[in-house]
């Protein structure tokens, strides 16, 4: 059970990231080309959605394979990082898979 929470919580951080660097160096920069508010909105919508259910799943494995409360709030604070939810993966997730 513990591999299957770690691998869905690590399969959503890297489509949170994913989302995240698609609305920073994508549609931001498209919008500011195009002139057109509504890729920003479409995607935004998307990361909003990734981003609520990262931070959900990352409470609930939080407290259900027991980590520590520095490494919870590292994962909440690297999803607002660009590279942040990758990094986290490489150093903690990934590690825990293994």
């Amino acid at each position: 059970m513990k591999k299957l929470e770690l691998r869905y919580f690590q399969i959503l951080g890297w489509a949170e990231g994913l989302s995240l660097l698609t609305l920073l160096f994508i549609a931001m920069p498209l919008r500011r080309i195009l002139g057109e508010p509504a890729i920003v909105k479409h995607v935004g919508l998307v990361h909003g959605i990734l981003f609520l259910m990262y931070v959900y799943t990352l409470t609930t494995t939080a407290l259900n394979l027991k980590w520590s409360a520095k490494k919870s709030l590292l994962a909440f604070v690297l999803a607002s990082v660009p590279f942040g939810t990758f990094w986290f993966d490489r150093k903690y997730v990934s590690h825990d898979l293994n």
